[in-house]
């Protein structure tokens, strides 16, 4: 495999594939950028079709970091770790084994939670390596974090479109119940809106319900779909195509999850459309802000994770009206503002 010829690697540092036959791993850790800092980005624990498929999502998540990182304005580059699952259960071997070859990095990469990773296998691996984060008493959970930065960016895009902030009198598409879904459904519902949600997870279905009775439940298959003020991915990504983005009936889509353009050219179709799209990696910079937190030399500080978070809201009045002003896609504007801050002014290499 040529890697160097993929569309995805946009000129990568580097690219580490770890492999320990006894414990099952088969990793691979991508490095996009470090001008900013050491790269930083969670490890993902996903079944794959194949390797290259893997490594063309390291590819994409780790790039998406770099220009995270640089609108959230903090010190530190995008990188990512992905887990190829095995057929069997995942264990706490595998786990340890992989935190083991984060040590060969020596510091150029630390992860910590991302879809797949539990709290219990953050346990295990940070009693290998000291490059994970998410401590107890520290960081810890990011999903919460994560929702508020979403529910801050909706915000913005809600004044942008209807003149004012208020969630009550609109209604909400959340895909994906998860750890980021449901925390935002709760900043949702607390302010009065009303919310339609799908999930593939019958168990997610039952916890979101009992918690809020009045979520309305359709088909996975159908949530993008329905007329909705704002429509919010939070599962795994890649949910506009050209096929796609005609059957939207939203003004909005803001969501935690990422990668949600297929390619460039759809952010571009839903500008033409006239549908504001906060690009994910501004939206959902929340839990990696905490992760900052955890990782400041003068020590974590709750005050200033929340700060920096409700700070997205105005990352995207910004880029909102420089799209206006220049009468570009929001992605685009966006991609301009984080490269402008981690290439320096430096011609960006491929």
């Amino acid at each position: 495999m040529n890697i160097t010829s993929l569309p995805e690697f946009d000129g990568h540092e580097s690219v580490t594939f770890l492999h320990d036959r006894a414990a099952g791993l088969r990793s691979f850790i991508a490095i996009h950028n470090t001008n900013l800092g050491p790269a930083t980005g969670g490890t993902r624990y996903a079944h794959y079709a194949s390797e290259e498929e893997a490594l063309k999502d390291a590819l994409n998540l780790s790039r998406a970091m770099t220009y995270k990182c640089a609108l959230a304005d903090v010190p530190y580059g995008g990188g990512k770790g992905v887990i190829m699952a095995n057929r069997k259960p995942k264990t706490k071997v595998l786990v340890a084994a992989y935190a083991r070859g984060v040590n060969i990095l020596g510091g150029r990469f630390t992860t910590g939670e991302d879809v797949g990773i539990t709290e219990h296998d953050l346990r295990v691996m940070q009693k290998e390596s000291k490059y994970v984060n998410g401590r107890p008493g520290l960081a810890g959970e990011l999903g919460p974090w994560a929702a508020l930065g979403v529910f801050s960016a909706m915000r913005a895009a809600l004044k942008a479109i209807f003149g004012d902030s208020r969630i009550e009198g609109k209604t909400f598409a959340v895909k994906g119940l998860g750890k980021v879904g449901s925390e935002l459904c709760a900043h949702i519902g607390k302010e009065g809106g009303t919310i339609i949600a799908a999930d593939i997870d019958p168990l997610a279905i039952r916890r979101a319900k009992a918690r809020f009775p009045k979520m309305k439940i359709v088909n996975p298959k159908e949530i993008q779909f329905m007329k909705a003020d704002v429509f919010a991915p939070c599962a795994m990504g890649g949910d506009f195509t050209a096929e796609t983005i005609k059957k939207l009936r939203c003004a909005i889509v803001c969501g935690g999850a990422n990668n949600q353009i297929a390619s460039h050219e759809d952010g571009a179709r839903l500008h033409t459309r006239g549908i504001l799209y906060v690009p994910d990696y501004v939206a959902n910079a929340g839990g990696l802000i905490n992760v900052a937190g955890e990782m400041r030399k003068t020590g974590y500080s709750r005050a200033w994770v929340e700060r920096k978070v409700l700070g997205i809201g105005k990352t995207v009045t910004e880029i909102i009206e420089l799209s206006h002003a220049t009468k570009k896609p929001m992605h685009e504007v966006a991609d301009r503002l984080a490269e402008a801050r981690f290439l320096g002014g430096r011609k960006r290499k491929k």
